[in-house]
Order: C-alpha cells, then sequence, then structure tokens
C-alpha cells in the first residue's frame, strides 16, 4: 500500500472512499461535519435511523453519498468523545483499514489524523497511523501452497491533515510509520516460521541479509567460537539438538563514534521441546515462537535502520534449539559460564536464561550504555501479567522508567515488576553458585534474579514477553511485539541528543 500526506477537504476528491469518524452519541467529527454539509445533512439522517451509534471500533460503509465526489464514506466509530485517547486512536485506524480492505476500494483518504488524541502531536498521530495500517493488513501465507483469495487490495491511502504547516512533521511521522510497520511484520514472519524452516542458522542467514541490505557489520560466532569463549551455559542448551547453535552480532552504528551503544540481547530458541525436563504435548508447537525475542531484535534493527536513526546498536542473539537427545543435558548437570559462574541446572526447560547469560556476559565487551534483553522467558509472567503488558525487570530505576515511558508513547506497554535481593535466596544450590531455577513462588522474578547475577557491570533491563509476542487459538501467531517499545525506545534516545 502506498501512502502519502495532503491537507484536503472532505467530500471534493474523487476517489474510492473517504474515512471519517463518529463519536458515541452520534456527535461527528469535523470531517464527519464537512462531508455532512456538502451531502445536505445526508450523514445526520443516517445517523437518526440509528445505522451507527459511534461505538469504538465499529465501521459503517456508505455508497454514492449525495454531493461527495468519492464513491463510499466509511463512517468509523471512536467511543466517547472525552475519553478518546491513544488506545481508541489506534484501534479506530485499525478498524478502518481492516474495513477498507473488505471493499473494492483502490484508494483512500483517511481523516484520522486530524483528531485531537490528548496532547499527541501530528507526528505522533501519522506514525501510530502509518503502522497500524500497515500492520493491519499483514498476512502470513508464505508456507501456503495456495494463498487465500483476498479482496482487492487497497493501493493507495492519503492520510489527510488540518494544514499545509502540517506537512513536514507528518511526513517524518509516516516514514517512521512505515520502517516501524517494516520491523514489526519482520519479527512477525520470523516467529509464525515453523522450526524446521527457522532454524539458528536460518536466523543467522537472515541477519546476514539484513546486514548487507543496510551495511552493518555482522559477525557469527560458531560453537567452537563458543566453546573458546567459555560460553558452556549456551551450549549446555544446544548439546541435544543436532542444529549447530549461533551466536549472532549485529552492530547498528549511526551515532557518534563517541557514543555508547545500546545493546538489545534476544532470546532465540528456535524450538523449545524443555529437553530432558520436556514440555506436555498441548500447545508444543507454539514454542517455535520461543525465538520472539531474537525476532524483535533483527525487527528493532530494520526499523531503526529504515529510519536512519543516529544511534549506536549492537543487537546479540545466541540462537540454539532444546531437545532431548543422548548427549542432552541431564536435571542436575554443573556447567560454568562464560562469567565463570557456576550453575546447577535443576530444569532443562528453563533454558532461556541458560543461553541469554552468556549473551548477557559478551555484552560487557561494548561498555554499553544500557542493555535490554528481550525473552519469552517465563510462564509465571503469563500468569502474572496475562497478554496485555510485557514484564519489566531493571537493576537501574532511570532506565526502567525509560523503557517504560517508550512502551507508553507506542502502545506497547510493560509493568515494572521487583527484582528485590530477597528473592536471590530462592537459588541458592549446595553443589554450584547458584541454580538455574527456584521455587513456584515469582517464577519470573527469579528468572529476573539469575540473569541480574550476569549484568553487575552496566545499566540492564529485561523484558519477559511471554504473554504478549504471540496470540493463541483462532488469532494464533505473532504479534511483533516489542519492536514498536525497542524502536520508540531508541528514538528518544535519538531525539534527546539533538
Amino acid at each position: 500500500m502506498e501512502f502519502s500526506i495532503k491537507p484536503l477537504v472532505p467530500g471534493r476528491n474523487a476517489g474510492g472512499c473517504s474515512v471519517v469518524g463518529i463519536y458515541a452519541g452520534k456527535a461527528m467529527s469535523d470531517a464527519a461535519t464537512a462531508l455532512d454539509r456538502t451531502s445536505k445533512g445526508y450523514l445526520k439522517r443516517v445517523l437518526q435511523r440509528g445505522d451507527m451509534e459511534g461505538r469504538i471500533g465499529t465501521t459503517l460503509l456508505l455508497h454514492d453519498v449525495p454531493g461527495i465526489a468519492s464513491a463510499r464514506v466509511l463512517l468509523v466509530g471512536l467511543g466517547a468523545q472525552a475519553e478518546f485517547g491513544e488506545k481508541q486512536f489506534r484501534r479506530c485506524v485499525t478498524a478502518a483499514v481492516g474495513a477498507l480492505a473488505n471493499t473494492g476500494a483502490a484508494d483512500a483518504e483517511i481523516h484520522l489524523a486530524e483528531l485531537a488524541v490528548g496532547r499527541r502531536d501530528i507526528e505522533w498521530k501519522v506514525m501510530q497511523a502509518a503502522c497500524a495500517a500497515r500492520t493491519t493488513i499483514y498476512r502470513f501465507e508464505q508456507m501456503k501452497s495456495k494463498p487465500e483469495k483476498a479482496a482487492p487490495a487497497l493501493s493507495k491511502a492519503v492520510l489527510s491533515v488540518k494544514t499545509q504547516g502540517d506537512i513536514k512533521r507528518a511526513t517524518r511521522g509516516l516514514a517512521r510509520g512505515l520502517a516501524l510497520a517494516h520491523g514489526v511484520n519482520l519479527a512477525r514472519d520470523l516467529g509464525n516460521l515453523p522450526g524446521n524452516v527457522c532454524t539458528p542458522t536460518y536466523l543467522a542467514d537472515e541477519a546476514r541479509k539484513l546486514a548487507k541490505h543496510y551495511r552493518l557489520k555482522i559477525q557469527v560466532l560458531e560453537r567452537a567460537d563458543m566453546k573458546k569463549l567459555g560460553m558452556n551455559t549456551l551450549l549446555s542448551v544446544a548439546a541435544g539438538s543436532s542444529e549447530p547453535p549461533k551466536l549472532i552480532v549485529i552492530e547498528y552504528s549511526a551515532g557518534p563514534k563517541s557514543q555508547k551503544p545500546v545493546v538489545l540481547v534476544g532470546k532465540g530458541v528456535t524450538f523449545d521441546t524443555g529437553g530432558i525436563s520436556i514440555k506436555p504435548a498441548p500447545e508444543m508447537d507454539e514454542m517455535k515462537f520461543d525465538m520472539s525475542g531474537a525476532g524483535s531484535v533483527l525487527g528493532t534493527i530494520k526499523a531503526i535502520a529504515e529510519m536512519k536513526l543516529p544511534v549506536n546498536m549492537v543487537g546479540i542473539i545466541p540462537a540454539t534449539e532444546n531437545m532431548p537427545g543422548g548427549r542432552a543435558t541431564k536435571p542436575g548437570d554443573i556447567v560454568t559460564s562464560m562469567s565463570g559462574q557456576t550453575v546447577e541446572i535443576l530444569n532443562t526447560d528453563a533454558e532461556g536464561r541458560l543461553i541469554l547469560c552468556d549473551a548477557l556476559t559478551y555484552a560487557e565487551r561494548y561498555q554499553p550504555a544500557a542493555v535490554i534483553d528481550i525473552a519469552t522467558l517465563t510462564g509465571a509472567c503469563v500468569i502474572a501479567l496475562g497478554h496485555v503488558v510485557s514484564g519489566l525487570f531493571a537493576n537501574n530505576d532511570p532506565l526502567a522508567r525509560e523503557v517504560l515511558a517508550a512502551g507508553e508513547v507506542a502502545g506497547d506497554r510493560a509493568w515494572h515488576l521487583p527484582l528485590h535481593d530477597e528473592y536471590q535466596e530462592q537459588l541458592h544450590s549446595n553443589f554450584a553458585d547458584f541454580a538455574n531455577i527456584g521455587d513456584r513462588p515469582a517464577g519470573a522474578v527469579t528468572a529476573a534474579c539469575f540473569l541480574s547475577r550476569f549484568t553487575k557491570k552496566y545499566h540492564w533491563a529485561h523484558l519477559d514477553v511471554a504473554g504478549t509476542a504471540w496470540k493463541s487459538g483462532k488469532e494464533k501467531g505473532s504479534t511483533g511485539r516489542p519492536v514498536p517499545l525497542l524502536t520508540q525506545f531508541l528514538i528518544n534516545r535519538a531525539d534527546k541528543k539533538r
């Protein structure tokens, strides 16, 4: 879909469809009021009949509205005007594009970025609208022999702004929104691929393609390289698989040379059986999504590279399968991490922290400004927070606040959970420095406590996205989260330095 920015007068332009908003109680937005005036009260009469109440996310398609140049008018419910905010804005854009995709309209003018959304400016509104529009029409059909027949594609969309003076900031918002959508959709593609396709080697190849396209520096460490570095916790997870593990390191350097990089570390378990501590069969197919942290790192790199964001960033992805087998790590085995600390592996299904801890130690060499790891780490986080927000842990409160603020702006929220020293006691081991799991209580916290033991030399945050990285059931599939949060975090850092 091709996007453009123009200040348009509603109803005057021939085209496939004009999209305007209706508040709950049948109050019209400014654009809808203008259409109603041109159509001599037609919209008002439609609303009076009760065909549209203005409930958030509802739509009504009208054809051949008198006096209106466009072939169709799409009314989109905005909900209560007093409650209209960021969440409602994204929802109404998503509803509008979803409805347009089921029409024969080849082009549309969308008068939603003109709406007042709290204190958000036109750049934010256009960025969010463009990203929502692009991600709404996402389909994963790469693995189908006969893709489903879709309605005629909406090929052009004009995001209308109120004045000529809005165009410059709206254009930057559009570019950023499309770049973000491309990053989100890359993460979704990688997550949706099955484990027999998206292997550690496949992830490494995709990272190489990304690096080549955007001229980034990349290094892929092999098993022998990891062994020399003493990455025995990572290798312990890979021991039962015939697929070779990879440590993918990709560097994006567009900021000043003196600027310390932000390091993103993404869990890349391309399929997780649980190893010897094998998982139950129901829904095990969803363990292909256990590399969503890795996908989000690559998606974020794609987004900021397309934006040409003036920051320095390093992505580190420990990638492996976790499989049972004759050489697989056993419960009770003790391994020495790259940091020199020894770990008693009580449960081989707590593997994410084992591959992350060596990657977090590796991150030290970059003398980072901050490190954020992203992992589908614990079912306990899903129980605690459900599928709405990601869990956030940090060893630095200002960094935690920065991550939370980015999530609020992006609509990809996180919730700050405790990391108190008292929880560390649950990792006690009689035989090693500590164990890889604690007791059942506070499972997400003890997992973060484990990681915190490898992050003493820098400011660190951990995002547990086990509840937000994918959906189950009828809508099963990757969400691409937390690419929006991570990208906004880097945008905020770049904009502060301007």
